[in-house]
């Protein structure tokens, strides 16, 4: 076992140094995730250094750092995620919805376009157009790097070398206006209708905006998507009953005219009438109900009745199709949590657990669901193990080797550390490590914190709080004993862990990379606190062994030398002296009880000793460490141990 070969444990660290996004050569962790999902909560340039709840938003990837300094951009420059230039979109996506109807309305009922809604699209294009001049000072996000463009330059060369310009500036123009203003006359021709039309353009953006809000946990993706198809619907509702008013107004026997021949001269009517008649044409039409007191009267008519009803048929298969897929997608999911929550409900009660671990059960299924986006784990096991390696070292590496365990160990030590790390999240309030389980595991936190405690005579005591780039669970895993205390999540953590089996394999080929943790980890024992110092007892005596061991190589040395300036001894008596020399440099574990006994509180870990000269000697040091004589030194297995230079380093001896 590894805590044998060392007989140490590891302390925590923390991550202090963080790069900027904008730096030149930007390091690997900024540019590893889409930052859309990192800044999206962010308000007036705040940071969001840990993730409070599971459903606020979006889980960040495992090892991204968010910069404090990332979002300072250069004067003029505005972030596209910015709260302010959000409510501005937000607000003109109210303005897009008017345009969508008054660009169709206009074109069927022309007394409308010269009215009091002239007046008002004139504003409505007045905002568009600052618009536009507002796009060339927002930042882009460069979907090759992830990151922030913020060179006016390239703004501006971007804006103007895509289609959305020319399509943005065609739609604001107020051709109608411009007309007028040049040649002084007021024209209500058709094509300033269609040219209206180019409006419609601005629809973009509210797919856009349902599009985001799909993805914001905090709304309904049910609600968001139903509201999506009941503008859809409505938009089709006013298209169609716009233009089939437009055909009866345009047709020249008025009366020849689905709407003529039921409202004589509809065409001096109120424009109202006419849009009432035209929207319940179009609703009855869609709905399939098709009462027939208005009907196609005309060819024209009648053909543009074809392709609408064709085009329900497509509409009515999209809206039910959509439909159903919200309704059995939300249940789906909705009966796999509730069943998976009520399994868990039933052990606990019929197991008379407590409520607490009954809590810790139910936290971590709601966390599973709530992440079931984060498939991780399923998409990793899909792939080379070169590629799961590739994306550990750019995940985690930075993490590992700023951590004080490993710092100064070999890259390749640290490079087979990282491809065996799994990461994990944690819901807040539950344990990560049990008070004396056994040490499979250690962890290194990415983000969140965790509380150290530890459970005496059944009181909870807090002894320290770790954060982002800690250490958790090492003590455990390097003196391979069982866990001494309780580590127990604050809030949603994010952890990577390294399997015990597997630390032990990679370091022990690496003999100065073991040794230079043996210094990392000794020089963090002697810096902890006296609470957790408390709850080792047998650690006191283990650092003033080490401090022993750091003195006994040079008592040898000298020793040697004295031998080797004896010219009249022996070989018997060189050998002797050889065997005694390796002996003192031998450390074992010995216990007070029977191998097969369950040890005392008080006996409940060993004590390591270097190996004396004999087996008084050692019988002698026992009654010393555990208070009683013993007359028998056995093995793990039950054999009986009756020659010391048989015994090798680390070997667990019983005294009975």
């Amino acid at each position: 076992m590894w805590g044998r070969d060392l007989g140490f444990r590891a302390p925590r660290t923390r991550i202090h140094g963080v790069q900027r996004a904008a730096t030149p050569n930007p390091p690997m962790r900024e540019t590893r995730s889409p930052l859309p999902l990192l800044f999206r909560r962010r308000s007036s340039g705040q940071i969001i250094r840990n993730i409070a709840t599971v459903s606020s938003s979006l889980l960040p990837a495992f090892g991204t750092v968010i910069d404090e300094g990332y979002l300072k951009l250069k004067k003029h420059v505005i972030a596209p995620y910015d709260h302010r230039y959000r409510m501005w979109q937000t607000f003109l996506v109210v303005l897009v919805v008017y345009s969508a109807w008054a660009s169709i309305f206009e074109l069927a009922f022309k007394k409308a376009a010269t009215g009091t809604l002239s007046h008002f699209d004139l504003a409505v294009d007045a905002f568009f157009a600052i618009d536009i001049v507002l796009t060339f000072f927002v930042a882009y996000l460069d979907t090759t790097t992830y990151l922030l463009v913020d060179d006016h330059k390239k703004i501006a060369t971007r804006y103007l070398t895509k289609p959305w310009f020319i399509m943005d500036v065609a739609s604001t123009l107020p051709f109608q206006t411009i007309y007028r203003i040049f040649s002084r006359r007021t024209s209500h021709a058709d094509v300033f209708g269609f040219l209206n039309l180019l409006r419609l353009w601005r629809l973009r953006r509210v797919s856009q905006l349902f599009t985001r809000l799909e993805k914001d946990t905090r709304f309904s993706y049910f609600w968001t998507r139903y509201f999506k198809l009941v503008g859809v619907t409505l938009l089709a509702v006013h298209s169609a009953a716009c233009v089939y008013y437009w055909l009866a107004y345009h047709h020249p026997l008025e009366d020849d005219t689905w709407i003529g021949s039921e409202v004589h001269g509809f065409k001096h009517r109120s424009i109202w009438l006419g849009y009432t008649y035209s929207m319940y044409w179009s609703i009855v039409t869609l709905t399939t109900v098709g009462y027939g007191d208005l009907h196609a009267v005309n060819t024209g008519e009648k053909v543009f009745n074809m392709f609408y009803m064709l085009f329900n048929i497509g509409l009515t298969a999209y809206i039910i199709g959509n439909m159903t897929n919200l309704v059995v997608h939300s249940a789906v999911r909705t009966f796999a949590m509730r069943d998976s929550i009520n399994e868990i409900l039933r052990y606990a009660n019929k197991n008379r657990l407590p409520e607490s671990l009954k809590e810790q059960m139910l936290a971590h299924m709601q966390l599973r669901f709530k992440t079931a986006e984060l498939k991780q784990e399923e998409v990793l096991e899909d792939l080379p193990k070169a590629i799961r390696s590739s994306i550990s070292q750019h995940l985690f590496r930075n993490t590992v080797e700023n951590t004080y365990l490993f710092k100064g160990v070999s890259e390749d030590l640290v490079t087979q550390l990282v491809s065996e790390m799994k990461a994990e999240y944690f819901p807040p309030k539950v344990e990560i490590i049990l008070q004396n389980e056994i040490p499979t595991d250690f962890y290194v936190l990415i983000s969140g914190a965790v509380d150290v405690m530890s459970y005496k005579n059944g009181t909870e005591q807090f002894l320290s709080k770790l954060g982002a780039g800690d250490l958790a669970g090492e003590i455990g895993v390097l003196f391979n004993i069982p866990q001494p205390f309780v580590v127990r999540t604050k809030r949603l953590s994010q952890v990577v862990r390294l399997s015990h089996q597997h630390f032990k394999q990679i370091v022990q080929p690496h003999t100065e990379d073991g040794k230079k943790i043996i210094s990392n980890f000794t020089q963090y024992l002697k810096e902890l606190k006296k609470d957790m110092l408390d709850e080792l007892p047998f650690l006191t005596e283990s650092l003033e062994e080490m401090d022993i061991q750091e003195r006994i190589p040079n008592d040898d040395q000298r020793d040697v030398q004295a031998q080797n300036t004896v010219e009249d001894e022996s070989t018997e008596g060189t050998q002797e002296s050889s065997a005694s020399l390796s002996t003192k440099s031998i450390r074992v574990i010995i216990h007070g009880h029977h191998p097969k006994e369950l040890p005392t509180e008080k006996y409940t870990f060993g004590k390591l000793v270097y190996l004396p000269d004999t087996v008084e000697e050692l019988l002698g040091l026992a009654e010393k460490k555990f208070g009683k004589r013993g007359n028998k030194i056995v093995m793990e297995n039950g054999t009986q141990v009756e020659d010391l230079d048989a015994l090798r380093e680390n070997d667990h001896l019983f005294i009975i």
